[in-house]
């Protein structure tokens, strides 16, 4: 910035006032000091002084009357030590005017008329520095804004990850018990259903504890989980219970996020299966690249919004909102008898 305000001030003197090189290079010199010592006593010493949220040592009004006098007090004292070492402007429009400078007392070149009529011109020479410290500033704002933004993300993601594990946490210890006291069941009778049972649960253990810990999975490996958690689940109820589950279109080459849609398969299961019309009916849709999931099931009476789900729906809002950002659609509705779950997803390729 200040080369580039050197070189043009440079050829401002050598073509504007005619001067040569020599001299040019002399006014050059001084008008960049002044400038320097102006710019940084007002942005790193005045103005950090007055925004620092301390006591306000020197009041704003005062910053503009103070940076004038501190410009003409340094452009007289340089004109001074040129003067000392015998350097005038000799030819052209300024000449001898470090002679004139020199010559006048300290009162007079910081004289109240004088500032006065400088103050335009100060201005005019100060405002590029200004605009330019602006617009860095601004810029760094902007980078903190985007790195708070970037490590606020990251922590979301952790978060993610966190929750993601208690709902595996979640999963493991009631529902492996209920599926071992059956699968007991089952061997004890000497069912053949046994070795299926365990198979299905080997896979969904498999899923859960090691092919879950990634951002997205392919979309038939949680297709597959859910199929293998609805069949546990309804070993615990009789043959003839309302239990419907549909599964339309292809998964080649599709991934979704883990577990996402197991808190509400799981809420389902627990607040379902009580009433006198007790069903469960899901049906998932993968069309156009986009994964449709309906859930509903049947609901006692006494049971309000605010029991349904809890913390897991609202993890999984999260979750939604984090991943999948505009592209998803979720809405939860309590009918007359029943809750019933609709999400939509715009699915990862």
């Amino acid at each position: 910035m200040w080369l580039t305000f050197c070189v043009l001030l440079f050829w401002t003197y050598v073509i504007g006032y005619k001067l040569i090189y020599i001299d040019a290079v002399l006014l050059t010199i001084r008008m960049a000091l002044v400038n320097m010592i102006v710019f940084y006593m007002l942005f790193y010493l005045l103005l950090p002084k007055i925004f620092s949220g301390n006591k306000i040592i020197i009041p704003l009004l005062f910053v503009l009357p103070i940076s004038i006098f501190v410009w003409m007090a340094a452009t007289y004292f340089i004109s001074l030590f040129y003067y000392a070492l015998g350097l005038e402007i000799t030819f052209g429009e300024l000449k001898n005017v470090i002679k004139m400078s020199a010559q006048q007392t300290f009162l007079e070149a910081v004289s109240p008329k004088r500032m006065l009529s400088q103050t335009i011109i100060i201005i005019s020479l100060l405002s590029p520095f200004c605009f330019a410290k602006i617009l860095v500033e601004i810029t760094k704002l902007y980078n903190k804004k985007f790195k708070i933004e970037r490590e606020k993300a990251a922590l979301e993601i952790q978060n993610i990850q966190i929750e993601k594990d208690f709902l595996k946490a979640q999963l493991n210890p009631h529902f492996l018990f209920n599926t071992l006291n059956n699968l007991y069941g089952l061997t004890v009778r000497k069912d053949n259903l046994a070795p299926e049972i365990i198979l299905n649960l080997s896979d969904i253990m498999s899923y859960t504890l090691y092919e879950s810990n990634t951002e997205i999975v392919r979309l038939e490996k949680e297709l597959d989980f859910i199929q293998n958690y609805i069949a546990l689940e309804k070993m615990r109820y009789a043959d003839d219970a309302d239990i419907e589950i549909t599964i339309e279109g292809q998964t080649a080459g599709l991934f979704v996020a883990p577990l996402l849609t197991f808190t509400f398969i799981e809420n389902a299961f627990k607040y379902g299966l009580k009433s006198k019309n007790a069903f469960i009916k899901l049906n998932i849709k993968i069309e156009n690249n986009t994964f449709w999931f309906s859930l509903e099931n049947d609901s006692e009476e006494d049971i309000k919004d605010a029991d349904f789900g809890g913390i897991g729906v609202e993890n999984a809002r999260k979750r939604l909102e984090l991943l999948y950002p505009n592209q998803y659609e979720l809405e939860i509705r309590t009918l007359e008898n029943s809750f019933k779950v609709d999400l939509k997803i715009v699915l990862r390729k």
